[in-house]
């Protein structure tokens, strides 16, 4: 057993890829400054899926671990619009889902900012138009920032909000 353990040392960690860490802590800064200059240090997205396969809503389960860990850069998921100043928006707009998604935006306080999130709200997917779809979502919101993929990598989301907050 001991052998095991001496050779495990040597080798070090195996599943990191140490290029990517670097990338995504320059980042990670990047937005952590961003955050700290524009939001006073805190930004709070509401994510709404408005009718999608939840794929993007794993990728963005994802980015609470500690690996991404955005809480310490600043981003806090939030339960209630009221609480929120971005809306992330991810599926398709369903006719269902279209007056609830409206509603959200309407009770977000101003300034906001709606950011889409995978290919389905901007209609690039492999959904068409149809009788219950009123996609594409920049026809009933006003589109800050797309965040394209299907799904997007937790790395394309965090290039996303560096890129959200750049924009802003």
């Amino acid at each position: 057993m001991i052998r095991f353990w001496n050779k495990r040392a040597k080798l070090g960690v195996l599943t990191e890829n140490s290029a990517l860490d670097a990338e995504i802590k320059e980042i990670q800064a990047g937005i952590k400054s961003h955050i700290n200059k524009k939001f006073a240090g805190s930004l709070a997205i509401r994510m709404v899926d408005s009718g999608s396969c939840n794929a993007c809503e794993a990728e963005c389960n994802a980015l609470s671990n500690p690996y991404y860990d955005l809480e310490r850069l600043g981003i806090y998921f939030v339960a209630s619009p009221r609480h929120a100043d971005v809306m992330l928006l991810s599926g398709l707009l369903t006719f269902n889902m279209h007056p609830h998604v409206l509603d959200a935006y309407a009770q977000i306080p101003a300034p906001k900012w709606v950011i889409t999130l995978g290919d389905c709200p901007a209609m690039q997917g492999v959904f068409d138009t149809g009788f219950a779809i009123k996609a594409p979502a920049e026809q009933y919101l006003p589109i800050t920032h797309h965040i394209p993929g299907c799904p997007p990598s937790p790395e394309e989301i965090l290039r996303g909000f560096l890129a959200f907050l750049k924009k802003i």
